[in-house]
């Protein structure tokens, strides 16, 4: 007899899932039995929030889902931050928790990992949380979840399985992927009325999202047409590199780029939310569209968020650029002087000290993923890290805003790119979230570098706390000795106090096996 567990494991690697994390648990046996014979790659994390932030690296780098296994209760709401932080960024994950017997739901009576309702606190976290039924839905209950990270705005979906269900009888049902269906595009009216407005600016801007990061020729080549400045967020660092002379390459909550919008008689939205943490990180509402907006999302709700668009275009990213690319003429707005005359007060916005230290990332590890924290550099690499490519750059500083971040998700990145470097750079705040994770990494010997930042603070916090007037509560904390403890757990680890250090450190990390912590202290770098 062939489980439902087990024919689950088979859909999943028949739609593409290769790799999936979990933590075995009495009522998810039935889908591990099936684990081995599907082909699925199963790593162990320490914790499902660990589970889940892999989950996120590893769909950042290849824009791909991958899959968690939680039991209900404990299992599934640990993953749930995990879960928030990719709903908030639009990463795609599938993440199956099994759950008590169907007839024993809602009977309150202490069974083991009991909730009430596990569907809708996980609702709060996905883009579709649903409960199996029985065996015979499975195919359809597949096909739906694949759809939306096929077609829709990517995100989390959540699916519980009872264990009756798991349990079940399942010789019968097919595990031949359903076709899934393409993403949207344009209506060719819709791209009409973006030439006309295109056509009659004369001081145009290009603000591009994390929904381009699979565009990334067709954009290059749309704004050297549209010959307008160009900005973009977090998440879409890399589409455009350091140095493009349309490139606007900083934050778009800086004042001169502010300024830039305000001034704009026509603004070109694709793929981007508009958000607080991208285009008003200081949280002061000044963020302003001086122009008429048209603006191209995958998500229809996202058109109505944020911004009034003039033009709203519900497409993907490539299909909006490939139609615009068609009908569009070479603009000359002559937008590289645009750009060009604003660098100087760009310049004097960005710190050297972090500059400096985020450029010694890359030198260490050429065309690294960074997976960020929310700790200090990060925050500053939202304005001044320069990504080599799209997908290379993840943060935990947007959106949901989690702490322990970038420690698993950099794990995630180097397990689905382990031709590529793969760095966490986290706080020695963050850090105490997550550090058992070095366990899977060790395990699975995963080579990633982890940078710790190490303030003994939770510098952000303090510092808005000075700037409502007061002094800092709580924000000055116990930091143990990360070295010593990354070689308990068998990891390669060092100190360094300097740039050089801190590139060579990266240098011969990649000789190593496993992962290797290195760890600076801020007074050392910023002086």
């Amino acid at each position: 007899m062939a489980t439902c567990g087990e024919q689950l494991a088979k859909l999943m690697h028949a739609y593409g899932i290769d790799t999936a994390f979990g933590i075995p648990g009495t009522h998810t046996i039935e889908l591990y039995r099936g684990i081995p014979a599907s082909g699925i790659r199963h790593v162990t994390p320490r914790h499902e929030q660990g589970a889940g932030f892999m989950a996120d690296g590893y769909a950042r780098i290849t824009g791909k889902p991958a899959a968690c296994v939680t039991v209900s209760g404990p299992g599934a709401l640990n993953i749930a931050t995990a879960m928030g932080q990719a709903l908030q960024d639009s990463v795609p994950m599938l993440v199956i928790s099994a759950d008590n017997n169907t007839f024993e739901k809602g009977l309150g009576e202490g069974r083991l990992h009991e909730t009430r309702n596990i569907q809708a606190a996980m609702a709060e976290c996905s883009v579709w949380s649903h409960t199996l039924a029985r065996a015979d839905e499975l195919p359809k209950v597949m096909a739906r979840a694949f759809a939306i990270f096929a077609s829709s705005r990517p995100g989390p979906v959540h699916i519980t399985v009872p264990l009756d269900v798991i349990t079940a009888n399942a010789d019968h049902v097919d595990t031949t992927p359903w076709p899934l269906p393409s993403r949207p595009a344009p209506a060719p009216s819709s791209i009409s009325e973006a030439i006309d407005l295109i056509g009659q600016s004369t001081n145009l801007v290009v603000a591009i999202g994390g929904g381009c990061a699979d565009a990334a020729d067709e954009i290059r080549e749309l704004v050297t047409l549209l010959d307008a400045p160009v900005t973009q967020t977090h998440n879409a660092k890399g589409i455009l590199k350091s140095g493009h002379p349309l490139l606007v390459d900083t934050s778009p909550s800086y004042v001169p780029v502010r300024a830039l919008y305000e001034s704009a008689d026509v603004v070109l939205g694709i793929g981007t939310e508009f958000s607080e943490t991208d285009y008003d990180f200081f949280f002061n509402g000044e963020f302003k569209l001086g122009g008429k907006l048209i603006r191209i999302d995958i998500d229809r709700d996202q058109l109505t968020r944020n911004v009034v668009p003039n033009v709203a275009i519900i497409s993907d990213a490539k299909m909006a650029a490939d139609a615009l690319l068609r009908e569009l003429s070479q603009r000359s707005q002559n937008g590289a002087a645009q750009v060009a005359a604003m660098q100087s007060d760009i310049d004097e916005l960005h710190d050297e000290g972090y500059q400096r230290f985020l450029d010694s990332l890359q030198q260490g590890a050429p065309g690294a993923f960074i997976a960020g924290d929310s700790t200090q550099p990060a925050y500053y690499g939202a304005a001044q890290y320069n990504s080599p490519a799209p997908r290379r750059f993840a943060s935990a500083a947007t959106g949901y805003g989690t702490l322990g971040y970038a420690l698993p998700a950099a794990f995630g990145a180097k397990l689905a790119r382990p031709d590529l470097p793969s760095i966490a750079l986290i706080g020695d705040g963050g850090l105490q979230f997550t550090i058992n994770e070095l366990s899977t990494a060790i395990e699975a010997d995963i080579r990633v570098a982890i940078v710790v930042w190490n303030n003994e603070r939770y510098e952000m916090i303090a510092q808005n706390f000075e700037a409502a007037g007061m002094q800092p509560i709580a924000c000055d904390i116990y930091t143990p000795d990360f070295v010593a403890i990354a070689k308990a757990y068998g990891c390669q680890a060092t100190r360094v106090s300097n740039h050089q250090e801190l590139i060579d450190a990266l240098a011969s990390h990649q000789d190593n096996k496993g992962p290797t912590l290195i760890e600076v202290w801020e007074s050392d770098f910023l002086q």
